[in-house]
């Protein structure tokens, strides 16, 4: 048992913690009712008019279909490139299997900023122009990690055995993995998904350098958010981002959720 003052010490720790991450973010959301363009405090104008505003600005709404399209062709590119990817790593030996999970992990662990530059620095050397396109190669190469992490850790806890017992059965690769593996991979793989959305959806650095002119929600905030004029719709924009983010990672959480007090993938 931990000393009583341990405990309190970790629970003030981890309410720091919180009010630092969370504050801002709840400050921004009740901005995005300010009725004021200025911003002080304490609101007293309350009002919904920046939202209709917002919606009725055309640059903010092509930014917000290309976030969309861009995080759904990642998320489905990841989705197939990393559970092939889990599979080849969990269900068989090859030479240099632990370095092929390394690569594919690499991504997500390196600096945003130095996986932008390299793809940046690899676009132009191919003389590819940079659009949709290259945001969404740029984003897979980070959403694969989320799926491969929950695909394989999943594949790790089941037993070959079902796949054999398949096999014994006489089916073949195709209705094994659709009525043995995928049931199994389901919530795991829906779960990366997920995440992999959320990820999509606000990533602002990679965007940055594969992006172009073509503009997403992070980068329309990015450039407006030192104008003045622009900065109640930024707000709105802000918290769109914010609860469109969310969403997906509390179903995420959900799926992954072991009712027997552990975790998922």
């Amino acid at each position: 048992m931990e000393p009583r003052l341990t405990r309190i010490a970790l629970r003030i720790t981890t309410a720091v913690v919180l009010v630092l991450l969370y504050v801002p973010l709840v400050v921004v959301g009740l901005y995005a009712f300010n009725g004021d363009r200025s911003q002080s405090w304490p609101i007293t104008n309350w009002s919904t008019k920046w939202f209709s505003t917002a919606w009725e600005n055309q640059d903010i709404r092509t930014a917000l279909a290309n976030s969309v399209k861009a995080a759904l062709a990642a998320t489905v590119l990841a989705l197939l490139l990393g559970t092939c990817a889990a599979f080849a790593v969990a269900r068989f030996e090859f030479f240099g299997r632990s370095t092929v999970s390394l690569v594919l992990i690499l991504p997500i662990a390196l600096p945003g900023i130095v996986t932008g530059i390299a793809l940046n620095s690899t676009i132009n050397e191919l003389g590819i122009d940079f659009s949709l396109w290259t945001i969404i190669v740029g984003h897979t190469t980070f959403c694969i990690v989320v799926v491969y992490n929950n695909a394989v850790a999943r594949l790790r806890r089941m037993s070959p055995s079902l796949v054999e017992a398949s096999q014994d059965l006489g089916a073949h690769g195709w209705q094994t993995f659709r009525y043995v593996l995928l049931p199994n991979l389901r919530s795991a793989l829906a779960a990366g998904a997920l995440l992999a959305f959320a990820l999509s959806f606000d990533e602002i650095v990679v965007t940055n350098f594969t992006g172009g002119t073509d503009q997403t929600l992070p980068k329309w905030i990015y450039a407006n958010l030192r104008l003045p004029n622009a900065r109640p719709q930024v707000n709105v924009v802000a918290l769109v981002v914010i609860v469109l983010s969310i969403i997906p990672i509390a179903i995420a959480q959900r799926l992954t959720h072991d009712p027997t007090g552990g975790r998922g993938s």
